[in-house]
C-alpha cells in the first residue's frame, strides 16, 4: 500500500459544506487548523498553524455534516492526496487534501454525546428469482489468491 496516511487534531475553521457528487454520493468539505505546541526554555510556545482541507464521503460525510461545527476540536484520520488542476492562466496548482476515513470530536478538549446513525431501509423487491439464482450459485469459498489477485495452484500453496 503506497497511500500516505495521516492523523491529526485541530479546530474546525470553516462551515462543513455538504454536497452531492456523481451517483448520489454525499461529500463533506471543511478546513481544520492544527497548531503544534512545544515546550522550550521552561514555557509552552505555539508553532505555525497548518491548515488542512478535509473531504469525507458517503455516510461519513452525512454524519460529519450533522455533527461538526466551526470551532469544534476534532481528530481526523485519512489519506493525504494531491489535488492538481490547471488554472485559467495555464499555471498548474496543487492543493493537498485529506480524504477522511474517520472524523471525531477531540475528547481531550471537551465531552460529546454519541447517537447511532439510523440504518437505511433495505430496498424492497430488488432480489428477484434470477438474481437470487446467480448469487447463490457461487461456492462459499474460493481459490487462494496471490498479491496480484491471481489464483495460486494447489501445488504452490505453502504446507500447513
Amino acid at each position: 500500500m503506497n497511500d500516505s496516511m495521516i492523523t491529526f487534531s485541530g479546530w474546525v475553521g470553516s462551515e462543513v459544506t455538504l454536497t452531492e457528487a456523481g451517483a448520489g454520493a454525499a461529500v463533506a468539505s471543511f478546513r481544520v487548523g492544527s497548531t503544534p505546541r512545544r515546550y522550550r526554555g521552561g514555557q509552552w510556545e505555539d508553532g505555525e498553524t497548518i491548515w488542512y482541507a478535509v473531504k469525507a464521503w458517503r455516510t461519513l460525510a452525512v454524519n460529519v455534516g450533522a455533527s461538526v461545527r466551526t470551532g469544534d476540536p476534532v481528530v481526523v484520520s485519512g489519506k493525504l492526496v494531491a489535488d492538481v488542476w490547471k488554472r485559467e492562466d495555464g499555471t498548474v496548482s496543487t492543493r493537498y487534501v485529506v480524504v477522511a476515513s474517520s472524523v471525531g470530536h477531540d475528547l481531550t478538549r471537551g465531552t460529546s454525546e454519541f447517537r447511532r446513525a439510523k440504518a437505511p431501509e433495505p430496498a424492497v423487491g430488488v432480489e428477484d428469482d434470477a438474481v437470487r439464482a446467480v448469487l447463490h450459485s457461487y461456492e462459499e469459498g474460493g481459490p487462494r489468491l496471490d498479491s496480484n489477485g491471481q489464483a495460486v495452484a494447489a501445488a504452490e500453496e505453502p504446507a500447513a
